[in-house]
């Protein structure tokens, strides 16, 4: 037990920089507290002592706002970060060295008892604020959730679920699009704080739309303006009816249907 604290003493000083001595964190950490009483919860409720062990979780969501069922299991070094409104269901499992920030729901949609209905988190996952991880799948690991997504499928390990209902941003693509983003002059994915990977993905291709409607128009006007003066014709006569000579795109208004 003690070899288990001083690792969530060490990961807290290690994840967080607000974090400034051992004491502060043993005195004033919630997710802390949270989980020193459900391992004990749990421990009652692995030896039968059912009633005991739901007594301790109740006094726990109590005093730190963490709701954990005494069922779930919990790995080393598990961070969770304020952790206020975190609802973890019975056969719920975060692996090693998992990160939960507050308002998380690690939840279930069956009613089947028995039944595997919460989710499991295998080692290094990252679950942003208020995400919600719903049903009995697997979050591979060092994936990541981000804030305020609803997860109701599996994700692959590395990769980052966004949005709801959550896309499934395969590690590989994330880092192409990470690629694309510098080029193109913004980032589609964390500096923006939880924005949506694929609402800044459409904003650039908008943007840049509007960029060729620009271009083509001020072609069709030069071409309109030399086939006038080397013909010696009325300009509209050279030029198709159906030329743009005028910008039509509209972007700001396609910009506001994604944001």
């Amino acid at each position: 037990m003690f070899s288990h604290l001083r690792e969530d003493i060490a990961c807290i000083l290690e994840r967080d920089p607000a974090a400034r001595s051992r004491f502060e964190v043993l005195t004033c950490y919630p997710g802390l507290h949270a989980l020193m009483l459900h391992r004990l919860a749990h421990a009652c409720w692995g030896r039968g002592w059912r009633w005991l062990g739901r007594f301790i979780s109740h006094l726990s969501r109590w005093l730190t706002g963490i709701e954990i069922h005494p069922g779930a299991r919990f790995g080393r070094r598990v961070f969770i970060d304020h952790g206020m409104g975190i609802v973890i269901g019975e056969m719920a499992e975060v692996g090693d060295d998992c990160t939960i920030y507050q308002g998380v729901t690690l939840g279930g949609t069956s009613l089947v008892k028995g039944a595997k209905r919460h989710p499991t988190l295998e080692p290094g996952v990252i679950v942003g604020a208020n995400a919600c991880v719903l049903g009995g799948f697997t979050v591979g690991a060092g994936a990541r959730v981000g804030s305020g997504a609803v997860v109701t499928k599996p994700v692959p390990p590395g990769a980052t679920a966004v949005g709801n209902p959550a896309r499934i941003i395969a590690a590989e693509d994330d880092a192409k699009r990470e690629t694309a983003a510098a080029r193109m002059g913004f980032s589609a994915y964390g500096v923006t704080q939880g924005d949506d990977p694929m609402a800044q993905a459409m904003k650039g291709l908008i943007d840049n739309a509007a960029g060729h409607e620009h271009q083509i128009a001020m072609l069709w006007q030069a071409i309109e303006k030399l086939s006038g003066q080397a013909r010696e014709l009325p300009a509209q006569a050279c030029v198709p009816q159906d030329a743009h000579t005028t910008e039509q795109f509209d972007a700001e208004r396609l910009n506001r249907l994604v944001r």
